[in-house]
């Protein structure tokens, strides 16, 4: 049994798939799919969310969670390629391709194991919004510095 202290990885560090670098697996199980025997359309933005949730904890000396207020939705688009069907396999990639004043964007895109085909692209867009009056704020300099020391320059401000 693992100590308190520690963290399990459900997330990892990669570079075969650039310019991702981060990437989370997840299983598709049968209450993912739909009456077609496929995963219903959206199921796949749980699995970018669990893949952007472990980036932000590969992240750790950023401060995502205590950034003065919350991560809002404020755009997202998705592109569907190729289903996959229940205890398929796939690999949600991550990253952050721009950050804003108070927003960032992340390119995300989910391909089954392993084949590596491509299931399904998106972008979405969040907003840093305080969560006493409901106001964009802008994004802290140590979530800037720590995501610009990770993505580097694949990253547009």
């Amino acid at each position: 049994m693992a100590n308190a202290g520690d963290r399990a990885e459900l997330g990892a560090v990669t570079s075969h798939r650039p310019p991702f670098k981060f990437s989370a697996l997840a299983r598709v199980w049968f209450s993912d799919t739909d009456a077609q025997g496929i995963v219903y359309y959206g199921r796949y933005l749980p699995y970018f969310d669990h893949a952007r949730t472990e980036y932000h904890r590969h992240l750790s000396n950023a401060p995502f969670s205590q950034a003065g207020g919350d991560l809002v939705m404020r755009a997202l688009q998705v592109e569907y390629h190729a289903p996959a069907r229940f205890d398929d396999l796939i690999e949600a990639f991550v990253r952050v391709s721009r950050i804003g004043t108070t927003s960032m964007t992340y390119q995300c895109a989910a391909y089954l194991l392993p084949d590596q085909v491509l299931m399904v692209t998106a972008e979405l867009t969040v907003v840093l919004v305080d969560l006493a009056d409901r106001r964009p704020v802008p994004i802290p300099d140590a979530i800037r510095e720590a995501v610009k020391a990770f993505e580097g320059d694949d990253l547009a401000t």
